[in-house]
């Protein structure tokens, strides 16, 4: 049986974790590949939405640990190509 994966409070901790450990020993089938965001955001939109459409979105933003901002994004790049920055 392969090792539960530490609980890492910092960015050190996490740095170091990896540096020194075997990550072959560790559990790693509940990781998921993460999408890291580097461009500035300089523009704004405000929209309306429908109560019911904006919950539908939080929660399926939660469900993916994400905030909803971040996933809506997300789905607007999706839908028009990943612009590339």
């Amino acid at each position: 049986m392969k090792k539960r994966l530490p609980s890492l409070t910092t960015d050190a901790e996490a740095e170091a974790f990896v540096n020194e450990a075997d990550l072959s020993e560790f559990d790693l089938s509940a990781m998921a590949p993460t999408r890291f965001e580097f461009a500035p955001k300089g523009a704004r939109v405000n929209m309306r939405l429908p109560a019911p459409l904006l919950e539908a979105v939080k929660a399926r933003a939660q469900s993916q640990g994400m905030p909803y901002q971040r996933f809506i994004r997300q789905a607007l790049e999706q839908a028009v190509g990943r612009p590339k920055g």
